[in-house]
């Protein structure tokens, strides 16, 4: 009896050994993981990388991670005309990540993810210059905000024969994801000085486009919906390159 406690207990140890030694190299391979993703995405800042699923290392062994996450903050992507727009976080779901060389190559079957956009951001693709829309009357956007039930508030400064409106007209307006673009299109047309202007020359200045382009690994747009500080963003992709 004493011989079987005694393996038992031996059992324990090799099993408690065995998760933390499982444990460190997956801490290491986390590390190299996000050194590589830094380097091959030219990153400004390491991102966060957590390999799930145990045993770690029979999936060391086969050269395959069943499941990552990805975490990468303030991430430019490039907008229309090549500027830069910034999303604050990336959080990405990759499954069925396959490397080699010491993750010098890395490319996961699918990938899903979410993403926000502040409105500051968003603000850039915006017409916040004053534009005539009618004979005497210019207009501008000067605020972008949740509108709530998934809406963004459009919000807009105007003149009227060179007198500037007390208070801004708002729009609520739809957000949708069109090819790499977020389209932003205004639910309904506002007045303005008690007038009903044309459509086309007041969407000029109530819709708008921002593209996002260049994700990390390929990663393309999904869905989109207004929040509270931003539009968040679903992202989806497959056969994602990681590095190499």
């Amino acid at each position: 009896m004493r011989a079987l406690r005694i393996l038992l207990i031996v059992v324990v140890v090799l099993c408690g050994l065995f998760v933390v030694a499982d444990r460190i190299a997956a801490g290491f391979a986390e590390d190299e993981a996000a050194d590589r993703l830094r380097t091959s995405e030219n990153l400004a800042s390491t991102p966060d990388v957590s390999v799930n699923g145990f045993p770690f290392l029979t999936q060391l062994a086969a050269g395959e991670l069943d499941d990552v996450e990805v975490g990468i903050d303030d991430y430019e992507a490039t907008g229309g005309d090549g500027e830069k727009i910034r999303l604050d976080r990336i959080e990405a779901h990759l499954k069925g990540v396959e490397f080699s060389g010491g993750f010098g190559s890395a490319t996961a079957a699918t990938a899903t993810g979410t993403a926000t956009v502040g409105y500051d951001e968003l603000m850039k693709a915006t017409k916040s210059e004053p534009t005539e829309i009618a004979p005497g009357i210019t207009a501008k956007v000067v605020g972008l905000s949740d509108g709530g039930n998934g809406k963004i508030k459009v919000s807009l400064a105007a003149t009227v024969l060179g007198i500037e409106l007390s208070e801004p007209v708002d729009v609520l307006s739809s957000v949708r994801v069109k090819d790499d673009d977020v389209e932003v299109v205004a639910d309904g047309l506002p007045e303005i000085g008690g007038r009903q202007l044309g459509e086309s020359r007041i969407r000029a200045i109530t819709d708008f486009q921002q593209r996002i382009d260049e994700l990390p690994g390929g990663i393309r747009l999904d869905k989109v919906e207004a929040a509270r500080d931003g539009v968040e963003i679903t992202v989806r992709g497959s056969d994602v390159r990681l590095a190499g």
